[in-house]
């Protein structure tokens, strides 16, 4: 094994400033989670309707998705301590004014601040650790402990704000995070390098305006084509991300000092590791969210638990983003990576034979959350492991931008298969006594089958209800399958494409010696 320098190892300080950027990365995770809970009560405090509630939920992840790349490329020209700092004490202030919203354009604007503010919180963190643990090692590990902290704010969230709902008021689930935002200004300045990259030159404000301009249109219309189907609006919005998004490329290749490099992406490691987090993302976000209406819908759970019900595979994917870190330092990442990738595809080949079980569900969703921690921690320190010091902040944008893609691609590809299979065998295996009403209701989704069957008697409710429950099991074993096959691909490709990189801390020549040690 070849020797790290010891002013190379992290100290107390490096550790210490983990643990703050850890807790920060997590608010992210925590606050989507937590408004998940608190929509109920807050819309009917605040009276928001439909088009409101929709506002309320996605204005954030719009802006936080829109804003990553910006975010990156000025935290490598200002400096990316100064930018988590601004976007720590913008997100604290921007929570305070969520919680204590009076109407809900207010809460809109309110989450629109956070998302902006958020979209400073993950390249800064990351960057900051590529920054702060120059060991491979070390650096694997704690983007291993980053990437699980996403997971735990999934875990806390739910669990968090339900205590709080039962016992306050809907806003104080957002104050939760302030307490952790003042922990980072106290600390941070001093716990914190500071890092810039000095021939960065000055800010394009054309191309944040065109990376804004392809992004924000471009989810956007991917998400309203996933809800509803091709319509005008969102197929101009996606047009309209499109061109945006060649002019992005075009003016970044033509700049001295592009916002987005786009040589990254000449660099094999980063190109095979968000090849692999985009795959993982997209082809496994569509099941996830098929089946979190299926917990609900066909397994009969509540919305509370439901949310439980996905607990363990969150803790399994902690645990795992923690360990594979640990695990690449004596085995090749491809092979981590790629195995990875093939447990969760026998998840989700498992979940292709569920009925109405949900605990064959719940276990199938650890077995694949386990097999994917790999991608996300290796795969990003692959990506950083292999960017330019200067570019750091840029390059740790691109993870998440990836998943965002990803993830709204799924949704919209992969959920319109399950949504047409789902139509095809509803249609005509519906008893004719069944109001038609209720039919129409049960055709657009199997929450509305639901919804309907309770209002009809007992024998026709379930006359309904039954042919449903069918049908939405098809739409999502036949997406899971798909998913699985195309996973599996992946997994081969990136086995082949990483076959060379040798395990964390070890020269090239040494992977197979430490393999075989």
């Amino acid at each position: 094994m070849t020797s790290v320098d010891v002013s190379e190892k992290a100290g107390t300080r490096e550790w210490v400033g983990l643990a703050v950027l850890v807790l920060t990365a997590m608010l992210i995770s925590f606050d989507f989670f937590v408004l998940l809970l608190a929509l109920p009560q807050l819309s009917a405090d605040l009276g928001a309707d439909g088009v409101q509630q929709l506002w309320i939920m996605d204005i954030y992840g719009f802006f936080v998705g829109g804003l990553l790349i910006t975010m990156g490329g000025l935290g490598d020209r200002i400096g990316r301590r100064k930018l988590l700092l601004i976007g720590g004490t913008g997100f604290a202030l921007a929570s305070v004014l969520t919680a204590y919203s009076t109407s809900p354009e207010m809460l809109i604007a309110a989450r629109a601040l956070l998302g902006i503010f958020g979209a400073t919180l993950v390249p800064s963190t990351l960057s900051l650790l590529s920054h702060m643990f120059k060991d491979p090692k070390e650096r694997g590990l704690a983007i291993g402990i980053w990437a699980g902290a996403f997971t735990v704010g999934a875990i806390l969230g739910p669990i968090t704000g339900g205590i709080l709902l039962e016992y306050f008021w809907w806003g104080s689930v957002f104050l939760i995070g302030v307490p952790i935002l003042a922990l980072l200004l106290i600390l941070g300045p001093s716990m914190l390098p500071e890092f810039r990259n000095p021939d960065a030159g000055r800010l394009d404000l054309v191309s944040v305006f065109q990376s804004l301009a392809a992004i924000l249109p471009f989810i956007y219309g991917i998400k309203e084509t996933a809800k509803y189907g091709l319509q005008p609006l969102p197929v101009l919005a996606l047009l309209i991300g499109i061109v945006f998004g060649v002019l992005f490329v075009r003016r970044q290749n033509r700049l001295t000092h592009p916002l987005l490099d786009l040589k990254l992406f000449s660099i094999s490691n980063v190109r095979v590791g968000l090849l692999g987090l985009f795959g993982y993302s997209l082809l496994t976000g569509a099941v996830l969210l098929l089946m979190s209406q299926w917990l609900q819908s066909v397994a009969g759970l509540s919305a509370f638990e439901a949310g439980l019900a996905l607990v363990p595979g969150m803790i399994t994917s902690t645990l795992a983003s923690m360990a594979a870190p640990i695990l690449a330092r004596r085995f090749r990442p491809a092979y981590l990576i790629g195995i990875g990738l093939l447990i969760t595809v026998v998840g989700l080949v498992v979940i292709t034979q569920a009925s109405s079980s949900a605990p064959l569900v719940i276990g199938a969703f650890a077995v694949w959350t386990i097999g994917g921690a790999p991608v996300e921690a290796l795969g990003i320190g692959l990506i950083l492991g292999a960017t330019p010091p200067e570019k750091a902040g840029s390059a740790s944008a691109l993870p998440q931008v990836f998943n965002e893609m990803g993830s709204a691609l799924g949704f919209a590809l992969l959920g319109t298969v399950a949504t047409v299979i789902y139509r095809v065998k509803l249609t005509g295996a519906v008893p004719a006594e069944v109001p038609p009403a209720a039919v129409a209701a049960a055709q657009e989704s199997v929450a509305g089958a639901k919804a309907a069957a309770q209002t009809l008697p007992e024998q026709l409710g379930e006359a309904l209800l039954g042919p449903a429950r069918l049908a939405y099991n098809s739409g999502m074993h036949v997406v899971a399958l798909i998913a699985a096959v195309l996973l599996a691909a992946v997994a081969v490709l990136i086995m082949v494409k990483l076959r060379h990189e040798p395990p964390l801390g070890a020269a090239e020549g040494e992977g197979a010696a430490t393999e075989a040690a």
